[in-house]
C-alpha cells in the first residue's frame, strides 16, 4: 500500500463502463417500448441496446477481474463488499417468497368482497396438488438432497460415493 493512504478501500479510476451501461439500458428500454408498440425499428433498437449492456458488462468484469487478481487492488476489506452483497441478496428473495406466501395465504384464508368472498375467486381453474405443484416441489428437493449426499460424501474423502450421487 502506498504510504499516504490511510484506508484500505480501492478507489477505482474513471470509467466509461457506468455511462456506457446507462445508455445500453436506455437504448434496451426505449427499444422494448417501440416494439410493443409495434414502432418501425423498435426490434433493432431492442437487440441493440441488449449487446451494448451485454458488450458493457463483458469489458466491466474484465477491468475488475483485472484489477483484484493482476493489480492486486482488492483487500480483505474490499473482498467483503460482494460477500455482504450475495448475503443481503438471499435475504430479500428470503423476505420476498415470505412475502408472497403470506399474501397468497391471506387471499385464501380470507377472501375480499372484490373476488366475491369465495376462494379460489370464479373462473381461476385450480390445480391438482398432487399432479404439477407436486412434481414442482419434489425435483427442487431431490435435487437439494442429492447435491448434499455428494457434498459430504467428498467432505468425508469418500468421492466413490460422491460421484453415484
Amino acid at each position: 500500500m502506498i504510504e499516504s493512504q490511510r484506508h484500505s478501500y480501492h478507489l477505482v479510476d474513471p470509467s466509461p463502463w457506468p455511462i456506457s451501461g446507462s445508455l445500453g439500458a436506455l437504448a434496451t428500454t426505449i427499444g422494448g417500448v417501440m416494439y410493443m408498440h409495434s414502432f418501425q425499428g423498435g426490434a433493432t433498437l431492442l437487440n441493440l441496446g441488449l449487446i451494448f449492456i451485454l458488450y458493457t458488462m463483458f469489458v466491466w468484469w474484465r477491468d475488475v477481474l483485472r484489477e483484484s487478481t493482476l493489480e492486486g487492488h482488492h483487500t480483505k476489506v474490499v473482498q467483503l463488499g460482494p460477500r455482504y452483497g450475495f448475503i443481503l441478496f438471499i435475504v430479500l428473495e428470503v423476505m420476498f417468497l415470505f412475502a408472497l406466501f403470506r399474501a397468497s395465504s391471506h387471499s385464501s384464508l380470507a377472501p375480499t368482497v372484490e373476488i366475491g368472498g369465495i376462494w379460489p375467486p370464479k373462473g381461476i381453474a385450480v390445480l391438482d396438488p398432487r399432479e404439477i405443484p407436486f412434481l414442482n416441489t419434489l425435483i427442487p428437493l431431490l435435487s437439494g438432497a442429492v447435491v448434499t449426499w455428494a457434498h459430504h460424501a467428498i467432505l468425508a474423502g469418500k468421492e466413490k460415493r460422491a460421484v453415484y450421487a
